[in-house]
């Protein structure tokens, strides 16, 4: 058990090491490529914080492991609402931004529907992962169209903040540079990803657990760690919107991203618990943020604490059904 442990703990150090080294080459790839600030935040640094994600449920689903691919998805956009959200609340009531409630909150929703949808035959085959991929470079090409006619000077400056923030220092810019650490994240990466996926199986079965739960719970939360230094740092900072939207984006790109593309390396089958009870879980999450979010634009301690107890109560269902 212990080797186990040490495998998961290994595993997702390596996957938040990789995922910072990959996204900081990655942002100064893309600076060298004269992208703007706009395009990189809403493409590179808005996927960076998932990469985690990816990469377990990718490996996951090459080596046949298809519950741990998707339960690691459903557990993370599950994690994210419920406890990263609540949690956020807790320290501080959040300010809910006007485009948040308009825009990105019902892309979320429509998306987690479509995920059901698409899950409820039992399987997510490659057609499934090729409407997921299209829909996600759709609403991204939408974003950044929209993001560039409406963005103001402050909005200009905040997203070359984020991206100056993720640059590499001046004298580490050089191309070759930018393309070692690229290559170096993508090793860290697999190697993070199959530690944590060996780990994870064999947590599994030392505990008597399914794929299913290992995948809801230790593995969802410890790729979603990222997403949870995002959101504090973003609400340190006094930046609720951006500690909202990080939980929101995040869980877009989970769904149609990660599933989109571990379905099109290999066909996913959906274990018939995800399809009648933990995808109506992700759903609800998705919904119960609704009347959070349009009462007084906020969302306060007090129901940051219901958030977070509904995630204790998900978690003792799942363990207490073992």
């Amino acid at each position: 058990m212990l080797m186990a442990l040490a495998l998961v703990a290994l595993g997702l150090l390596l996957l938040a090491v990789g995922g910072e080294v990959l996204l900081r080459g990655a942002v100064g790839l893309a600076g060298r490529l004269r992208l703007s600030p706009a395009v990189i935040g809403l493409t590179v640094v808005a996927a960076g914080t998932s990469v985690p994600e990816l990469a377990v449920s990718a490996l996951a689903s090459m080596e046949g492991q298809t519950d741990l691919a998707v339960s690691n998805v459903v557990g993370s956009n599950i994690f994210n609402v419920l406890l990263i959200v609540g949690l956020c609340a807790l320290v501080r009531p959040l300010t809910i931004g006007g485009n948040t409630v308009r825009l990105e909150y019902p892309v979320m929703a429509i998306v987690t529907l479509m995920c059901l949808a698409l899950a409820q035959d039992g399987a997510l085959n490659r057609l499934d992962a090729v409407l997921l991929l299209v829909v996600y470079v759709s609403f991204t090409a939408y974003m950044v169209t929209l993001v560039r006619g409406q963005m103001n000077s402050a909005e200009r400056q905040e997203f070359s903040a984020a991206a100056d923030n993720l640059s590499t220092k001046p004298g580490l810019r050089a191309l070759p540079v930018l393309v070692a650490l690229v290559g170096a994240g993508i090793g860290l990466l697999a190697a993070g990803a199959q530690a944590t996926v060996t780990g994870a199986i064999a947590l599994a079965t030392w505990f008597g657990l399914s794929e299913r739960v290992i995948g809801l719970t230790i593995v969802a939360a410890g790729t979603s760690l990222p997403e949870v230094v995002t959101s504090i740092v973003s609400l340190a900072r006094g930046r609720d919107d951006v500690a909202l939207g990080n939980v929101i984006g995040s869980n877009i790109f989970n769904i149609l991203g990660i599933l989109g593309l571990s379905a099109v390396i290999v066909p996913l089958s959906v274990h018939p618990t995800i399809i009648a009870s933990d995808n109506w879980w992700m759903l609800g999450s998705t919904l119960a943020l609704f009347p959070l979010m349009v009462t007084g634009l906020r969302i306060n301690r007090l129901e940051g604490v219901a958030l977070l107890s509904l995630y204790v109560a998900y978690v003792a269902r799942l363990l207490g059904a073992v």
